[in-house]
């Protein structure tokens, strides 16, 4: 050890720094320059800013290190619903990419004492080394990194809260915060649904088709985005399978108020300010602004009085707060197909109406609204999904019941809406008997007043019938009695 120490120390004496360093780093590319692997650094600070690909990988190696490795490091971020996997100091993992191994190692050192400055850098310097071989550096470079950053945001989209935005309240479009947000907490899914299963399952479909077209809709010139009209009755359900959407595909909502947009450049800014991988929602359309049918429009006629409210009533229902110029129907059109609509991807346009006989049909056109979605009246098949949800009655069980067999044969002329139906099962969800035999009862009563709504209408027909038989009968009486008169008056002057 003494000689060893000796020569240290006569080696630094004859031989300068510079020299030392040149011939480390000859050795370095020697011993490179015969060695199979090469070697990529990430740091996690890439100068004075956050190195977006660390994360990305931090994110990406998470999901196999939770299985694989035995000393972790867990963290949770702001509105993550789940914990984060990560690996810890100078550990490595191997993964797998098209049938070619690469080796990931996490470095975690010291990092030197800083002077003064403005940003202070963490005391501790992170980074992940990649190693891979060198005959496989031009498909780890093009595509395994691209599907590490794709594969992050996955996982980050799932891991944090859905948000609903609103444009209502304290949003200014001319401040460039256009949209207000709450974590969207909704529970409906498409399990919860209640609903047709064969309805169901074709928006499930187009969904998911939708969701993994990216490459048909590159190839094909189309902008990606699908657009769905939700019609029905009141209480059918249409708001719950928005909310079932979203949480089937993970998407973000943005409820668009029309009636605080003033002008069609407020409703693009609105466009642009959302995000891709969201819901644009405008319910109640029929009755947010003056979009009526001008077709039918144009063929009624009205009385000058009416002419002039209706023109004040449109103007007060669309114009500006400051009486400027306001949105029109051509505005509208262009936000769902126009080239504006174009500024994002993979979004997802939802009209709901309550009368989509009123709607102009230029909003029902494919392209605009490309799935029209009846919300009926609730089914037998809608009706087993509630009372499953609300009183826990399997699909085993239901044919068992006596109430369930009769709900069949009345609930199809009953047309009671799932909203009527659950607020009477919710009240009496604790007494599952109670609940069924007032359904059932409920459900008799609306057939009946239907039945004796029909069979007064067709009483009202039969008597209508009479009337017109019997004045038919008096008409050829006096017809008959007529020609017999001017028979008489001929014989007479005859």
């Amino acid at each position: 050890m003494g000689v060893l120490a000796f020569c240290q120390s006569l080696l630094h004496s004859m031989f300068p720094p510079e020299l030392r360093y040149a011939a480390t780093k000859f050795f370095n590319k020697f011993f490179l320059w015969f060695s199979p692997y090469c070697y990529y650094d990430i740091t996690e600070i890439d100068g004075v800013n956050t190195n977006e690909l660390y994360n990305a990988v931090q994110l990406y190696l998470s999901t196999y290190a939770s299985v694989t490795d035995n000393r972790l490091s867990l963290s949770k971020a702001p509105n993550a619903t789940s914990l984060t996997f990560g690996l810890s100091s100078t550990a490595s993992i191997i993964d797998n990419f098209s049938g070619i191994t690469v080796w990931w190692e996490h470095i975690v050192t010291q990092r030197q004492s800083q002077s003064f400055s403005w940003r202070p850098l963490p005391e501790e310097k992170r980074g992940f080394t990649l190693k891979i071989k060198k005959r496989d550096k031009s498909l780890i470079l093009d595509t395994y990194l691209d599907h590490i950053l794709s594969k992050a945001n996955e996982i980050k989209r799932n891991n944090q809260d859905r948000l609903l935005y609103t444009n209502s309240g304290g949003g200014s479009v001319d401040r460039g915060h256009p949209w207000e947000s709450v974590p969207f907490k909704h529970p409906s899914t498409f399990e919860t649904l209640a609903m047709d299963p064969v309805k169901k399952s074709e928006i499930m479909d187009d969904l998911l088709s939708f969701a993994e077209g990216e490459s048909f809709y590159q190839q094909t010139g189309r902008a990606w985005k699908r657009g769905y009209l939700l019609y029905g009755p009141p209480g059918t359900g249409k708001s719950s399978m928005i909310a079932a959407m979203a949480n089937f595909l993970g998407y973000d909502i943005y409820d668009l108020e029309l009636t605080e947009v003033n002008t069609n450049s407020d409703l693009r800014t609105l466009l642009m300010k959302t995000t891709s991988k969201s819901i644009i929602v405008i319910e109640d359309i029929d009755c947010s602004i003056n979009l009526t049918n001008r077709s039918k429009a144009g063929r009624k006629s009205h009385s000058p009085l009416e002419t002039e409210i209706t023109k004040i009533a449109g103007s007060n229902a669309s114009a500006g707060p400051d009486g400027g110029s306001s949105m029109t129907l051509s505005g509208l059109l262009n936000f769902t197909d126009g080239l504006w609509s174009c500024c994002g991807s993979e979004r997802i346009f939802i009209f709901t109406t309550n009368h989509i006989e009123k709607l102009d049909p230029a909003l029902l056109r494919s392209g605009r609204m490309d799935m029209h979605i009846h919300m009926s009246f609730c089914s037998f098949e809608a009706l087993k999904v509630l009372l499953k949800n609300y009183v826990g009655l399997n699909e085993k069980d239901l044919w068992k019941n006596e109430f369930v067999t009769d709900m069949e044969q009345v609930i199809e002329d009953a047309e009671m809406t799932p909203a009527d139906i659950s607020e009477i099962l919710i009240k009496n969800r604790r007494n599952k008997e109670k609940a069924l035999k007032e359904l059932l009862e409920s459900l008799q009563r609306e057939n009946n007043k239907k039945k004796k709504l029909i069979s007064g209408g067709e009483a009202v027909g039969f008597e209508k019938e009479e009337k017109s038989s019997s004045t038919e009968e008096v008409v050829e009486e006096e017809e008959e009695e007529k020609r017999e008169l001017e028979k008489q008056v001929e014989y007479s002057e005859s």
